[in-house]
């Protein structure tokens, strides 16, 4: 899962295309949002009618079990904003009755099919999650974060497209923060040109939650690699302080205290108000994003004491249709980086454990999904 970059060189320059934004410039504005008619509402109740009628799985659902005549060609819309724009949309106005856990899982999977493939989230095969506080730390001394009520750092994952469709908000906090990565980069290439080049060093990238037990393996890339006038951004550090790991071999201390300090910048530019955008998102919007140019993260929350009640988000990883230049060869600003295909899933699936029903992103099982 590695980029394939054009020769690798420390840019002169900083980016200056579409992907390029800042929070405060975009917050008073909403060509950023789709609002969904009460045409399209219906076009999605009715394709929810058709695949229950079709017996369709969430596994083997195609675009002709949800069929979307007239919202199809606003998410041709929105893949081009994703691709070639700034990177992101908000989509507003799913209705309230296709948000039980049910007919919502159906019907992100359903949209999200006209954008690109479903690809796993975790070694399991899981390629549907549910984002909620499910108060692991009794048993998991180290639960993955989104089923935490804390804060989530900024961050991509191992996906060219996310999506998040927000069944409930929690009573405070919570928000969705996004970051762009050509501005976070300008930032460390203005700030800091003596850590720039790091930027497009080989670093190890992988959360614990997504791996095989005793599995090492990362994905190996540069933090930044540049297609044209648009990066291609892959960062995650798997906790606070733990840092993304440097690749085989680690550096000497030295080199790995300037990476440290790399990721401590590009951290505090992310959350600065001059660069981020906040979202609150309420029941029905659901947000897409490109992981390749837009980083997100999380405010920590606090939730309500029912279960009914409780922050419930669902999440789906995509691969996007058609991005792949087997060869690695093409070059303008319209080739775009190797396809992020998720997590590789283990051979052998065990069956449903509970620690995995706990964690809450469905049977492990990819034929349940």
């Amino acid at each position: 899962m590695a980029e394939t970059p054009h020769p690798p060189t420390v840019p002169a320059e900083p980016f200056t295309g579409t992907a390029l934004w800042y929070g405060p410039d975009l917050a008073g504005r909403d060509d950023w949002v789709l609002s969904l008619t009460a045409e399209h509402r219906d076009e999605l109740r009715s394709a929810l009618r058709t695949a229950r009628a079709r017996a369709a799985t969430l596994l083997r659902m195609t675009v002709a079990d949800f069929p979307l005549p007239l919202l199809a060609a606003e998410l041709d819309r929105a893949a081009r904003t994703l691709s070639e724009g700034r990177g992101f949309l908000l989509i507003k106005g799913v209705p309230q009755d296709l948000l039980g856990e049910a007919a919502a899982s159906a019907v992100l999977r359903g949209i999200g099919q006209y954008l690109g493939r479903p690809v796993p989230q975790s070694a399991d095969g899981r390629t549907l999650c549910h984002i909620r506080d499910t108060d692991p730390a009794r048993d998991d001394p180290a639960p993955p974060a989104y089923l935490t009520s804390g804060t989530v750092p900024f961050h991509t994952t191992e996906s060219d497209l996310l999506g998040l469709l927000c069944l409930r908000p929690a009573r405070s906090g919570g928000r969705t923060l996004l970051a762009g990565a050509s501005a976070v980069h300008n930032a460390v290439l203005q700030a800091r040109p003596d850590l720039a080049a790091r930027l497009y060093h080989a670093h190890r990238f992988g959360r614990p939650d997504e791996q095989a037990p005793g599995d090492g393996s990362c994905p190996v890339s540069p933090l930044v690699t540049r297609h044209g006038d648009r990066p291609s951004m892959r960062y995650d550090r798997a906790r606070p302080d733990s840092g993304a790991r440097a690749a085989p071999g680690g550096g000497p201390d030295g080199a790995r205290a300037a990476d440290k300090e790399l990721y401590d910048l590009i951290e505090a530019t992310a959350a600065s108000p001059a660069v981020h955008l906040e979202l609150d998102l309420q029941p029905g919007d659901l947000l897409l994003l490109d992981n390749h140019v837009v980083l997100h993260a999380r405010s920590a929350y606090e939730d309500f004491d029912t279960a009914e009640r409780k922050r419930h988000l669902l999440r789906l990883w995509l691969a996007r249709h058609g991005d792949t230049d087997p060869a690695g060869q093409a070059a303008g600003p319209r080739f775009r980086p190797t396809t992020r295909t998720g997590v590789t899933p283990r051979d052998v699936i065990n069956r449903r454990s509970p620690r995995a029903a706990r964690r809450g992103c469905g049977r492990p099982s990819p034929r349940t999904h």
